[in-house]
């Protein structure tokens, strides 16, 4: 990343303009993989900025019983591998600590390795598919607990 440039990482609604933006874009590809992600009610978003130009974001919303998911993560690919996406994580678990979550689940695809990697390099563990994800052979999912973050 370079630290040189400002980057900021705040909330957003789910619908701000800059949110609605990154997530057609997110969308966009996703549909070239023939993957559907839809929106669910209680989704929260942070937002990130480079010098002022929104370029990715990421979405936490509640499974139920201390339970998030983190989903909706995207960097525009102008940005990518410049570590934003460790940056909208680590706000994400922020706010999940924040609404007093203990485990946070998520999916991604098979074919994502950089997003693989990102997740496995941030303490997320391999789980069974859950939810909506079940059946979908190019789903794999993880967890992390949050326990030990709130110790930090």
């Amino acid at each position: 990343m370079d630290y040189s440039r400002a980057v900021l990482i705040e909330p957003r609604s789910a619908g701000d303009p800059v949110i609605a933006a990154l997530s057609r874009e997110q969308e966009a590809e996703l549909a070239a993989a023939h993957v559907a992600h839809p929106q669910r009610a209680g989704i929260e978003f942070v937002a990130g900025f480079v010098d002022g130009r929104p370029v990715a974001c990421g979405a936490l919303q509640p499974l139920g019983d201390g339970i998030g998911e983190i989903t909706r993560m995207y960097v525009r690919p102008a940005y990518r591998r410049q570590g934003l996406s460790h940056l909208i994580l680590a706000a994400l678990e922020e706010l999940a600590v924040a609404r007093g979550y203990h485990t946070l689940r998520l999916e991604t695809g098979r074919y994502l390795t950089p997003a693989l990697h990102l997740y496995q390099s941030a303490g997320y563990r391999p789980i069974p598919v859950f939810g909506q994800y079940v059946g979908n052979p190019g789903s794999v999912c993880f967890e992390k607990s949050l326990t030990a973050v709130e110790a930090a």
